[in-house]
């Protein structure tokens, strides 16, 4: 029974089952429609409507560590200063896509 078992571990980590947490490509698409209709306001253009000096622009993010889809994600989903949290407002899946879709249009200069 116990080698039954390990066995059975060793596959489920071989062929991906041990993991529980859902992967997904991003959608840009569907993150420029999120960005639009939530950020867009505040920072359209990659802009910073509130704080000018914390834009999105590619070289502003790099110097405030905030050049990667998780430092992102996580201001999206907690807030900062006069950012809201949109956690509750947001599915995961939505601000993953608006995390990708905010790297992808710094990376092209807005």
């Amino acid at each position: 029974m116990k080698v039954l078992f390990i066995v059975l571990m060793m596959c489920c980590s071989i062929f991906g089952l041990g993991n529980t947490q859902a992967t997904f490509a991003a959608d840009l698409e569907l993150g420029e429609q999120i960005f639009t209709a939530n950020c867009a306001a505040c920072h359209a253009g990659g802009n910073n409507l509130i704080m000018p000096e914390k834009t999105l622009q590619k070289e502003v993010l790099e110097k405030n560590g905030m050049n990667t889809v998780t430092a992102i994600t996580n201001q999206v989903t907690n807030g900062k200063n006069a950012m809201p949290a949109f956690n509750g407002r947001l599915a995961e899946e939505e601000i993953d896509n608006v995390a990708n879709y905010v790297l992808d249009k710094c990376e092209q200069g807005w």
